[in-house]
């Protein structure tokens, strides 16, 4: 559980990262030494993992964003892990995620337009090891991109 203080340091930090320390510390309504210890424990507690660029990708010309939900054949011991492996290979999927159910893996994967997309589609993805299922989800639209946590 969150102490108030360090809720309010996330709440400000998340929503302006760049901000200056003296600045945070005085908006979170404490001093820059007790800012400093408090910010190196919530690190240390794994509570802030990193600062981070976010690159827009579609301004760098990739155009096409697929969702891809994977089912795999699991009756081989080591199918999850072979697809894993070959999977992270593949440079265009940029996030991969594992669920419990009938859809064991979902990758997100960009190209730079339809042909590209077709490209890597039937050149690397169709070729990874244990494939049982795949369902591709075109995206058409972001609704909402939150990263900004309700603390």
């Amino acid at each position: 559980m969150l102490k108030d203080l360090d809720a309010r340091i996330l709440r400000i930090y998340q929503s302006d990262p760049d901000i200056q320390m003296a600045q945070l510390a005085s908006k979170a309504g404490t001093t820059p030494a007790v800012l400093s210890r408090r910010l190196a424990r919530l690190r240390q507690n794994g509570q802030i993992v990193a600062k981070e660029a976010i690159i827009n990708w579609q301004i760098l010309g990739y155009k096409v964003e697929v969702s891809l939900r994977i089912t795999l054949d699991k009756t081989h011991h080591s199918a999850f892990d072979n697809f894993m492996s070959e999977a992270r290979k593949i440079e265009e999927v940029i996030e991969i995620q594992t669920f419990l159910g009938k859809v064991d893996v979902r990758l997100l994967l960009i190209a730079k337009d339809m042909d590209d997309y077709q490209k890597v589609y039937r050149e690397r993805i169709l070729r990874l090891p244990h494939l049982l299922e795949i369902e591709p989800l075109m995206h058409i639209a972001r609704v909402q991109n939150k990263e900004v946590l309700p603390i």
